[in-house]
């Protein structure tokens, strides 16, 4: 055989040690590894950046869809702004403490239809809740949401202390 048709393939002899990330010999980072063989790569992983938003759709199509949420650090105030399409006003609460402002939600439906021999009866419920950390202190007194089309809006006054004040340099 001639030498002009081999190629060098390296061996491991077992006395090389293995260079290994973090993210390769986490817990989390083998058992994705092992859904990934399993069901053949479709699963989401928490490691990659780009995956995260089909968590997202993951949640979304088990009916456990979380609002997308805006957060503005204004001057006076802070500005949350929640996307809840198709939860009512008395199905919200919104609560906070300390500098954590929790929006939690529910909604069901039930469709009956009958036609004849034909029965159909479904029911649904969903429900979520999303946390966020505020930026700054806020006065909890004066707290105020409102709900429009959709759209829950908190506005949430910075306590005195936490206002953003313009300092003019010398």
């Amino acid at each position: 055989m001639s030498t002009e048709n081999k190629t060098n393939i390296p061996v491991n002899t077992g006395k090389e040690v293995a260079k290994t990330s973090w993210p390769d010999i986490h817990p989390i980072a083998d058992m994705e590894r092992a859904f990934d063989r399993l069901f053949g790569g479709s699963w989401p992983s928490l490691w990659r950046r780009n995956d995260l938003s089909l968590l997202d759709n993951m949640f979304e199509q088990e009916g456990l869809r979380l609002p997308s949420l805006d957060v503005v650090d204004r001057d006076a105030d802070i500005l949350v702004r929640a996307e809840i399409p198709g939860i009512d006003k008395k199905d919200l609460n919104v609560s906070l403490t300390d500098n954590l402002l929790t929006i939690k939600g529910q909604s069901s439906s039930e469709k009956k239809e009958e036609k004849g021999d034909y029965h159909r009866h479904e029911i649904s419920s969903s429900s979520f809740a999303r946390s966020v950390s505020l930026p700054s202190a806020v006065d909890a007194s004066k707290t105020v949401a409102s709900l429009k089309d959709g759209i829950l809006e908190v506005t949430l006054p910075k306590v005195e202390s936490s206002k953003r004040r313009s300092i003019p340099v010398q």
